[in-house]
């Protein structure tokens, strides 16, 4: 893994309304970051049509949906919408997959016996697919009859994989471009994923295979209380010091991601808490305040 800057982002969470996701976008783009994360929860905002309009509100930075609950979502349909994105919006598309939260499967009538192999028989069919071959597969849940896009992505989308145990971490390493880190995890799970990264495909293809790391964060009046807060709503202690949360000034966020980089995070995407009292500002304050004191 690299320790070299990662790139930074900051997260649309979907408890914000969806309305704000305009200006929420365009702040991001004019102040500097590298991508805007976007969640896929149930039952609060699509990815996919939060990921179109941010897109077409920019011109520059990359939007990541992270991720999108392969449960939920025939194959054929998301590579279709997948490639509809990166055609429209070459060189910006990061696609997440993960096997979802399976009480919320489960509301819905989709949860599988085996998330597992379901995930896994999604990511070879969804990766072919995008790289526009003809597929057909017969496998436990994805089934496939010579189906291949008309209109494939003109470029590799970078596919990401989502999940936490280790057997999720492992197959995201070996068939995926790079891993989605859970939310609200710790110093040491993320460096039990970069360890797991690191045995399933050796250091070589470690050395460029990507990791998106969330983080919340809050900075002013208020931030540690804000962080302690929203780290409760996650069932989390507060201020323990595991590298949950981030509370502080632009010096202290931008060492958060040099430490986050020596851990091996390639992109660092921060979350604002859900009572963020100025919204536009905390995105600012990334983009301006906090960016220019990273390594180019």
């Amino acid at each position: 893994m690299t320790s070299a800057v990662p790139r930074l982002g900051v997260t649309f969470i979907p408890t914000i309304e969806p309305e704000q996701l305009k200006d929420f976008v365009r702040v991001a783009e004019d102040s500097g970051l590298d991508e805007i994360w976007l969640w896929e929860d149930c039952f609060k905002e699509s990815g996919v049509a939060s990921a179109a309009a941010a897109l077409a509100w920019t011109e520059r930075i990359h939007v990541g949906v992270g991720l999108m609950p392969v449960p939920l979502r025939n194959v054929a349909l998301t590579a279709m919408e997948i490639a509809t994105l990166t055609r429209l919006f070459p060189g910006r598309v990061i696609a997440g997959v993960g096997h979802g939260v399976q009480r919320w499967m489960e509301q819905v009538g989709a949860r599988v016996a085996s998330p597992m192999t379901l995930l896994e028989e999604y990511a070879v069919a969804l990766r072919a697919l995008l790289d526009g071959e003809s597929v057909s597969t017969d496998g436990r849940y994805v089934r496939l009859d010579r189906v291949k896009l008309d209109w494939p992505p003109t470029e590799r989308v970078p596919l990401m994989l989502g999940g936490e145990g280790p057997k999720s971490i492992r197959l995201a390493a070996r068939l995926g471009d790079g891993n989605l880190v859970t939310s609200a995890v710790g110093d040491d799970d993320i460096r039990r994923t970069r360890d797991l990264i690191v045995e399933e495909i050796g250091d070589e293809r470690a050395s460029s295979h990507r990791m998106v790391v969330p983080k919340i964060a809050a900075t002013g009046e208020g931030a540690r209380q804000r962080v302690d807060e929203e780290l409760a709503r996650w069932e989390k202690p507060a201020d323990t010091g595991i590298g949950i949360g981030v509370a502080g000034d632009a010096n202290t966020v931008a060492e958060e991601v040099r430490r986050l980089a020596r851990l091996g995070a390639t992109s660092v995407a921060f979350a604002p808490t859900e009572d963020e009292p100025d919204l536009l500002g905390f995105v600012e304050f990334l983009g301006r305040a906090v960016k220019p004191l990273l390594p180019t």
